[in-house]
């Protein structure tokens, strides 16, 4: 994500974009193809697509408190956008991973307002069922905070 600044904010527009497309169809196939609450084997044992609606947050934490998680999730893109804005607006990469985070974040929001819930689908077993909005914001959170501790180096 090398260029100048407006060059590197449409790159992290266009992964955002990416990102919410690519989230928000999949949902869709989802919803039209796998009723609620059934399970479709892909590799037995491994991984399923299971079609669930998540209340809580990522991996459905907190699903007991369904007015707090929007409202955590609406400030937490606020502060996103709002906090030290100049000096991600130089690092690509960080723009790179906000705009994972972001594009993912939106893209559960979206599911809270259309569907009441997260429309999760991907089943390793192992671990509560996910998205793909919830792989882009650990992937977008992990790269940051890996670059944050590394600072501007």
């Amino acid at each position: 994500m090398q260029g100048t600044g407006r060059e590197v904010q449409r790159r992290a527009l266009a992964v955002l974009g990416t990102v919410l497309v690519a989230d928000q169809a999949t949902k869709l196939v989802v919803e039209a193809r796998l009723p609620l609450g059934i399970s479709i084997p892909i590799i037995p044992g491994v991984l399923a697509f299971t079609h669930v609606h998540n209340r809580g947050v990522a991996f459905s934490l907190l699903g007991g408190i369904p007015l707090l998680v929007p409202a955590a999730i609406a400030l937490t893109l606020l502060f996103l956008l709002f906090y030290n804005t100049a000096r991600w607006s130089r690092r690509p990469v960080m723009q790179a991973a906000l705009a994972m985070l972001g594009g993912g974040a939106i893209g559960n929001l979206v599911d809270r307002v259309r569907v009441g819930a997260v429309v999760d689908f991907i089943d390793v077993h192992v671990w509560p069922v996910f998205n793909l909005a919830d792989i882009a914001v650990t992937a977008g959170a992990g790269l940051l905070i890996l670059l944050l501790i590394r600072g501007d180096r």
